[in-house]
């Protein structure tokens, strides 16, 4: 049997799904105490339900894109390994000789006066190109390097600090420089000045010296023997670009104490150095005999 419905009840049942549409329609937007709009909520005779919205897939961190270390290429390092708090690397372009005795001219032709040489896996700085050729500073003096038929190459070597890159900067200034033993320095160790100082005549500590005090205002001691007392020892396995490091040599070898230093260059990475030793300042690699008399590491800054 059929129950009719009456005109009361009909009335009910529309007037509630009419409420329910309303309250549909009334969803707003609950501000979060950090301004951030966060749940929805339902305004409905004192009833609030709380409505939460799809969860979306958190973003991945952008994608570290950098010059590789050897082909000057990308180096695509996946989302999972970045740390959104790490800066992305830097790195610095050299020119690095693919030949013993290579030229560094003063004009990008052959016709430039040769300012000095590269022996094979030296670098300079690079500053771009022109008409074929690599330009570099030399001796403080814009220089170029031929760039054709395998003769050097452009590689990238990754930063340190920027205290690091301002001492590095003004090493590289003075690549070519000759070797002088004994050079006068640019203080007397207390930042009080040597009026007698040369420009262009450093042996490796007085190198050093004016490094560090020309691009991080640090003073280093007048020689190996008491610079090798300042700074903060480093392990082997902890220096990084920027450290100072400290070795004996053939005529010193067989002495003890502060007395077996007899050597001092700045670590630049990738077993690369700047210094000057017997010839000139240069980038070089350390070699096996180097690594022989290796006695400690500095980081002064």
């Amino acid at each position: 049997m059929i129950k009719k419905i009456s005109k009361l009840t009909m009335i009910m049942l529309l007037l509630g799904t009419l409420l329910v549409g309303s309250a549909v329609a009334c969803q707003s937007q609950v501000e979060g105490e950090d301004g951030e709009y966060g749940d929805w909520s339902v305004n409905w005779n004192d009833y609030r339900p709380v409505v939460k919205p799809p969860q979306e897939t958190d973003p991945q961190p952008p994608v570290d894109e950098t010059p590789d270390d050897n082909e000057g290429g990308t180096t695509v390092t996946p989302p999972s390994e970045l740390t959104p708090a790490i800066k992305p690397a830097t790195y610095t372009a050299m020119i690095k000789s693919a030949t013993n005795s290579l030229n560094v001219r003063s004009a990008p032709s052959t016709s430039g006066q040769i300012l000095g040489t590269l022996d094979k896996g030296d670098m300079v700085r690079y500053e771009g190109q022109q008409n074929g050729w690599y330009k570099t500073v030399y001796k403080e003096k814009t220089a170029y390097i031929y760039s054709g038929n395998n003769y050097a190459s452009v590689v990238y070597m990754k930063q340190g600090s920027k205290a690091v890159e301002n001492v590095i900067a003004v090493g590289e200034e003075l690549l070519g420089y000759p070797y002088v033993w004994g050079s006068q320095r640019y203080h007397w160790g207390n930042g009080t000045l040597n009026t007698s100082f040369i420009p262009g005549q450093y042996d490796c500590s007085a190198l050093m010296q004016y490094m560090f005090y020309k691009g991080a205002g640090v003073l280093m001691a007048l020689n190996t023997r008491t610079q090798v007392l300042q700074g903060e020892e480093v392990a082997l396995a902890d220096m990084q670009r920027g450290d100072v490091m400290f070795f004996t040599n053939e005529s010193r070898y067989n002495n003890t104490g502060v007395e077996r230093v007899g050597h001092v260059a700045l670590y630049l990475g990738d077993n690369y150095i700047l210094h000057t030793a017997s010839d000139h300042a240069v980038i070089e690699e350390i070699s096996a005999k180097r690594w022989s008399y290796f006695i400690v590491a500095k980081r002064f800054v």
